[in-house]
């Protein structure tokens, strides 16, 4: 399928705009509008990301709603947030960072539990539900603003997620040249409230739309088993 036909399909999805998304998905949750309208109440505009704090990182891997989704299955992860991060726009909308204008990323900020988990292993779980391989885009959706990409806050961060992609591109595992970026992070946006936990919230059409996007036959493709 075209990937601009499976970007409109990813719209449809959240508006419920289609026929056939309408009778499948009639039981799921709010609408865009209740859900957009409640975001001011309920969402932080901003989070800074600070040098040295432990218990949160912020990783890019295509539409968030799938990364939040993997995320959220990681021993140790304590909760996950979608949001817009590296841009120019000072609290830029879904609309504005999907047009690809902004210079933002889809990404998700994770909090976890530094008892439980560490770094290290929150990039191990990382790398196998993204597509390192391809720049500038992942599985359908195709754009500056889906590339995969990890987001350091300081230096520590930084050469550990560097000594991951080495290790990765080392270790043979991969038949290419791994292009996830390793950008400095400073200002998180959380995205508007119906992006939340939308696996959840619209589990039909989270579906509908991760098996339209091929993103789990991808990664079977990549590393040989889903992400």
């Amino acid at each position: 399928m075209p990937a601009d036909l499976l970007a409109k399909t990813k719209r449809y999805a959240l508006v419920g705009a289609t026929l056939l998304l309408s009778v499948l998905l009639s039981a799921c949750g709010p609408t865009f509008s209740q859900s957009a309208n409640a975001q001011a109440a309920s969402t932080p505009s901003s989070i800074e990301l600070k040098p040295g704090e432990q218990g949160v990182a912020v990783f890019a891997g295509g539409c968030f709603w799938c990364t939040e989704s993997d995320f959220d299955k990681v021993p140790g992860v304590l909760s996950t947030t979608s949001g817009y991060i590296g841009g120019t726009v000072v609290n830029p909308t879904y609309e504005q960072v999907s047009s690809g204008n902004t210079g933002h990323l889809e990404a998700v900020l994770v909090n976890y539990d530094p008892s439980k988990t560490s770094y290290a292993k929150l990039l191990e779980a990382y790398w196998p539900t993204i597509d390192p391989l391809t720049a500038n885009a992942q599985f359908c959706d195709r754009g500056t603003q889906y590339r995969s990409a990890i987001f350091y806050s300081d230096d520590t961060e930084k050469a550990a997620a560097q000594a991951s992609k080495a290790a990765l591109q080392s270790s043979g595992k991969l038949k290419g040249k791994i292009v996830t970026e390793i950008l400095q992070g400073k200002t998180f946006y959380p995205a508007e409230d119906y992006h939340q936990n939308y696996y959840l919230k619209n589990p039909l059409r989270y579906k509908y739309y991760r098996t339209a996007c091929g993103r789990d036959s991808r990664l079977e493709d990549i590393w040989g088993s889903k992400g």
